[in-house]
Formats: structure tokens, sequence, C-alpha cells
């Protein structure tokens, strides 16, 4: 993927316009709950309205591209329109969040390459996305990465895409590789197979899609207490937005689970909200976050990837582009 369809909202007060909070409505065609025939519909209906959602974001839980893109940017807003909208360390440039390092799916001779690119950028976590090509090819691309990199903590992704009869043996097989954890087995849905799974599995089980959708707390708490899973994976854009994902993590600790946080293709703009998010966590987990880096005409950012490491340095600017603002 080379274009991703995006929009943004632009927020500020009357008599100052020049200082704005702008938010990124990531839109995830075919992933999220909100991809609607009458999303833009919806967008407008909340600029016209933009009060009441910033009193109450809680109001798009249904919604929840769109909430994100209202929280950040009256975040943004607020901190005075300087995209810092949860300043800390991280904000300030002392530190860095620790991220993994991805390798998409592809084929042998292309995923074989991206794995040793990730091994030479020093990266102490590695996700490989599984399910697309044979799974005994799989099996040594896995088999390489050991043999170079013995230590690294390794993860999985399967995106559903294990039958759930196959799904045990499968798991077996890939615990021989010192397996950190494998993210949706099975497609999501499947509450029983995948409880099962949990329970049996020489492999932690984290949850992704099964997340997205389920969007009222009592939703949540059902099928977290149902499935029990070992961690569960965030991704704002798609999971509620900050407020909801903060609900996430309440119910999952609550339910003994862990949990990470993801980006999902965003740009710069919603890369950035959800890092100095979760850059607020302090979690010591390896965070998904960073694939906002693909697109070439990425927004111009203080944001830098390292390796393992994203940063932010505030010595650096942003550089908004011109855009042709729909106004309300």
């Amino acid at each position: 993927m080379d274009w991703k369809e995006t929009f943004y909202i632009k927020i500020w007060n009357c008599d100052t316009p020049s200082v704005y909070g702008i938010g990124e409505a990531g839109l995830f065609r075919g992933l999220s709950c909100d991809d609607r025939p009458d999303y833009e519909e919806m967008l407008d209906a909340v600029c016209r309205d933009i009060d009441r959602y910033i009193e109450n974001p809680a109001l798009l839980s249904d919604w929840p591209s769109i909430r994100f893109a209202v929280e950040t940017a009256a975040s943004d807003l607020a901190n005075g329109g300087k995209r810092i909208l949860f300043p800390s360390e991280w904000t300030d440039g002392k530190k860095a969040i620790t991220i993994n390092g991805l390798v998409w799916m592809g084929d042998r001779e292309t995923m074989r390459e991206r794995i040793a690119s990730k091994l030479a950028d020093r990266c102490g976590c590695v996700k490989v996305k599984i399910g697309g090509i044979d799974f005994e090819e799989e099996l040594a691309l896995l088999d390489y990465i050991r043999s170079q990199a013995p230590y690294i903590t390794l993860r999985l992704d399967a995106n559903g895409a294990f039958p759930p009869h196959e799904a045990e043996e499968k798991l077996k097989r890939l615990a021989e590789f010192g397996i950190h954890s494998i993210e949706q087995p099975v497609r999501a849905g499947q509450w029983q197979e995948m409880k099962h799974l949990c329970r049996t599995s020489p492999i932690a089980i984290a949850l992704d899609e099964e997340l997205i959708g389920l969007n009222s707390p009592e939703e949540k708490r059902r099928m977290l207490e149902t499935v029990q899973p070992q961690y569960i994976v965030l991704k704002p854009t798609l999971c509620g937005g900050i407020g909801g994902s903060e609900e996430w993590i309440r119910m999952a600790e609550n339910n003994g689970a862990g949990w990470w946080i993801t980006s999902a293709l965003e740009s710069n703009i919603g890369l950035n909200a959800i890092a100095q998010w979760t850059a607020t966590l302090d979690s010591d987990m390896a965070q998904g976050l960073g694939t906002g880096q693909l697109y070439h005409n990425n927004i111009t950012s203080p944001l830098r990837t390292d390796g393992d490491r994203l940063s932010y340095n505030p010595a650096e600017k942003w550089e908004i582009p011109q855009m042709a603002w729909k106004q309300f």
C-alpha cells in the first residue's frame, strides 16, 4: 500500500484562528467499524456541532476514527496548537519509545530481505506477519531469524489466517522458535475457539481484530471475560479513540491481560498523537508504532525513527501543507 484515504479535523477559537488543533480521522477501509457509506456525512455533522463532541467524545463511540480525530485536535488546541498534545519527557526529546520492527507479508525472498533489514537496524523486538505464504516456508524464515538473532523478542501476527482445526498444531510448531506472542491466530468473532487456544497454546495469544467493533463497556467486558487473552493490541483509530483505548486498558488489566499500542497506517499527524499518548502510559513493552513512515508524501514532523527507537526532536518543525479546508 502506498496511499491511504485520510481526513483531518481542524479546530480553533474564533478570536484566535491562527492557533488551531488538528486531528486525523484515519479511516481504514475494510477494517474500521466506521467504514460506512455515510462516513463523510457524519464528519460534516460532527464539525457543525464540534463543541458538543469535544465536551462528550463518548458520543462518537461507534465512530472510533472520528472520535480519535476530535479528541486529539481538541488536545492539540488546548495545549496551544503546537502539535504537543500530551507533554512529557518524550516530547521534550529526553526519552524514546521502544518499538518493534515490522516485517510485512510477501514472498519468501522479499520477507527474508525485510527480516535482514530489521536485524541490521538492531531491532530488539521484531514482529513478523504470517499466514500469507506456505506455512513451511514461514517456519524456515523463523528458523533464519533465530539463526541470526537468537536473543531478540519475536512476535507474530497471523491476522486470523489459521483455520480453527489447524491452529493448535501450528501453534505448537511455531513455539519451537521461542515466540513471545501471536496476534489473532484465528479470525475475529470465534470466541469459544479463541478461548480454547488461550488456554492451551504454548504461545501467548494477543487479540487485535477481535477488539474492533466492540465499543460499549459491556461488550468489551464480556469478550475479555469469555476469551481470557494474555494480551490485547490497541489501535486507537480502530478501538475507540484515546478514551475508548484507555477503557480497554483498564478492563484488560482488571482481567489479568497485558497490552501494547499499535498505529494503523496513520500519517505523522495521527502517529504523533498516538506516540505522545503512549509515552504517558509508561509501558516497558515494545510498541507497534512507526507505520506512518511508509508514505513518501507524509507530513514533515519532528518524529524520528532510529532502529527500534521512536523519538521526538523538539528543535525540528512541523510543516503542515496547505489544504482546501471545508468550513462550517
